[in-house]
């Protein structure tokens, strides 16, 4: 049975691939994830073809691409930021601004919805990869840690071993001194987390805090990041239902607001 698929928005990511389909409603009725490949104009052509044939549509969807690979995308309509795209996305799940924290792959952003759902402020961080998903990702595969265990294995230590290195490269080398001087796993674990929040904290602080906080992509899964934020900030953390489509659902309501305007 084919979908009641209007729009389309396609998030690639450095990490993922996301697709999501909106009926008319602005509701997500359809979407599919999957590791993010080289050759980004031929996934994003695949990922469209997954869609046609989840609508059996003849003709063309509306689409707006976002995410890092956006430009490389020839069937767009539009291509728009992330920023916009998160905070469409969330705004339309939750129903109020706030602000609201992407730990993507490649950069991590914190972003002020304002009441009536538009960026308010933001601050991004995309130098070092330090902030950022791939960090954790790097660590888990340098300790053989599974990457779906590290964040309840971190959370739960019971001790925490400081990293004092701000840089990824630098990390990795001190974590293997400190396995080589036998610091425990988990408590190494439980310091690169506390290292990762403290750069997005400080990104938090300057752009001032809106409450609620929220939390989109991949690592918001990952428990202690959720209770390392709510501790720093002494809040709850609130998640969407999907965190990692929470730009692609941004994109494909704009890209159904660009038919309904029309």
């Amino acid at each position: 049975m084919s979908l009641d698929i209007r729009a389309l928005g396609l998030d690639l990511g450095s990490t993922t691939a996301k697709i999501v389909g909106v009926d008319h409603q602005g509701c997500l009725v359809w979407h599919h994830l999957e590791q993010a490949r080289p050759r980004v104009g031929e996934q994003a052509g695949e990922l469209l073809e997954r869609a046609r044939l989840a609508s059996n549509q003849t003709e063309r969807l509306p689409l707006v691409a976002t995410g890092y690979g956006r430009g490389l995308v020839q069937q767009t309509t539009h291509k728009i930021t992330e920023i916009t795209c998160h905070a469409r996305g969330i705004f339309r799940e939750t129903g109020h601004g706030g602000t609201l924290i992407d730990i993507g792959g490649q950069d991590s952003k914190v972003i002020l919805i304002n009441p009536s759902g538009e960026v308010g402020d933001f601050a991004m961080s995309d130098k070092c990869a330090a902030g950022t998903g791939r960090f954790i990702e790097n660590t888990a595969r340098r300790l053989d840690v599974p990457l779906d265990q590290m964040g309840r294995m971190a959370w739960e230590a019971e001790q925490e071993t400081p990293i004092s290195s701000t840089c990824t490269v630098f990390a990795e080398s001190e974590v293997i001194s400190l396995i080589a001087h036998g610091q425990p796993l988990d408590a190494i674990l439980r310091g690169l987390h506390r290292a990762l929040i403290k750069r997005i904290a400080a990104m938090v602080i300057a752009t001032g805090l809106m409450l609620p906080l929220m939390l989109s992509g991949g690592v918001a899964w990952n428990q202690a990041i959720q209770c390392m934020l709510e501790e720093e900030f002494k809040t709850k953390v609130v998640l969407p239902r999907y965190p990692q489509l929470t730009g692609a659902y941004g994109a494909a309501l704009i890209a159904l607001g660009s038919v309904t305007s029309q």
